[in-house]
């Protein structure tokens, strides 16, 4: 398949050598970023932001990407701004957008709600996080940190920790692994927050090396430390929540035997899963990650708008 046209709902859709044309053309973003000379390729084009649920920084970079390359942007945030409030479905959203825009990057709290939206829009469906499981473009961009602060995905042990249960950054990030061959990956959760089983046996059919285990016993194997936090939005009990709130916190003092190059990421936002004296260590990545969106999506925009 080709980039140009195509919705964007899970990173399993795409293979290795697709993920990395993606990431030569962010690079060449990256470098038209840098030197102040962004080819305005999308000065023709609309952009609709459908925004189901809350959003920083994947709502302001695919709008600063689209910007930056020239497209207008449309768009919401929050269903009560939009006559879903009414009682309009999604499908008739959907098709009012897609007649609008030339391409719709979609959020929503549904699992599956993306799929759906693809099938009935006329125009590409950008999946940004629907539900528990799926927020493929942020696993693009992680996947592309890895590769720009370690020029390679492959060979790397990887540790994901936290909410492994009902974090979608953590479960694509994963799943985008399977498309690379690392050396392990570590899952390292709460109890009641370890990877489902849906997503357990997916990456096991795929033949990624996963294993369960504690920070404190794999820290110095790390290369890569991808930490999540509590997913509280996605919690079906409170009570469930405040029993595992606050569970890990990572802090300078865990990271004393862990290799020099190990790099820390993080989707973002914290709470108080990474210590802010973290921030200033060599082995912090998670604000130039949240950088890297910009380059990505604006790549993304240009794949999908242009090919």
């Amino acid at each position: 398949m080709t980039w140009k046209g195509r919705s964007i709902v899970s990173i399993l859709d795409f293979k290795r050598s697709e993920l990395e044309e993606l990431f030569q053309e962010a690079r060449i973003m990256e470098e038209q970023l840098s030197k102040g000379k962004v080819e305005k390729i999308l000065s023709d084009r609309i952009v609709a932001m459908a925004f189901f649920e809350p959003s920083t920084r994947t709502r302001l970079s695919f709008e600063t990407a689209a910007k930056r390359l020239g497209a207008s942007v449309i768009g919401f945030t929050g269903e009560e701004a939009i006559s879903v409030a009414k009682g309009e479905n999604l499908a008739d959203t959907i098709r009012m957008l897609s007649s609008y825009a030339d391409l719709i990057v979609l959020r929503h709290r549904y699992e599956g709600a993306a799929l759906y939206a693809s099938k009935v829009s006329s125009v590409p469906v950008i999946n940004g996080g629907d539900g528990r499981q799926h927020h493929p473009t942020q696993a693009m961009l992680d996947l592309y940190t890895v590769a720009r602060e370690l020029g390679r995905i492959d060979g790397l042990v990887y540790g994901v920790l936290g909410d492994l249960r009902y974090g979608r950054a953590a479960a694509s990030f994963i799943l985008g692994l399977t498309r690379f061959s690392p050396r392990k990956v570590y899952l390292i959760s709460p109890p009641n927050l370890g990877l489902r089983r849906e997503v357990r046996m997916l990456v096991e059919e795929q033949g990624l090396p996963v294993e369960e285990a504690s920070l404190e016993e794999v820290v110095s194997e790390l290369d890569v430390l991808y930490v999540t936090r509590v997913q509280k939005e996605r919690f079906p009990d409170p009570e469930e929540y405040e029993r595992v709130k606050g569970a890990y916190r990572i802090i300078p003092s865990i990271l004393e035997g862990a290799k020099e190059s190990m790099i820390i990421m993080h989707p973002l936002p914290r709470v108080d899963e990474i210590d802010h004296r973290v921030d200033s260590t060599r082995h912090a990545r998670y604000f130039k990650q949240a950088a890297y969106g910009i380059p990505v999506r604006m790549a993304i925009l240009k794949l999908v708008l242009t090919g």
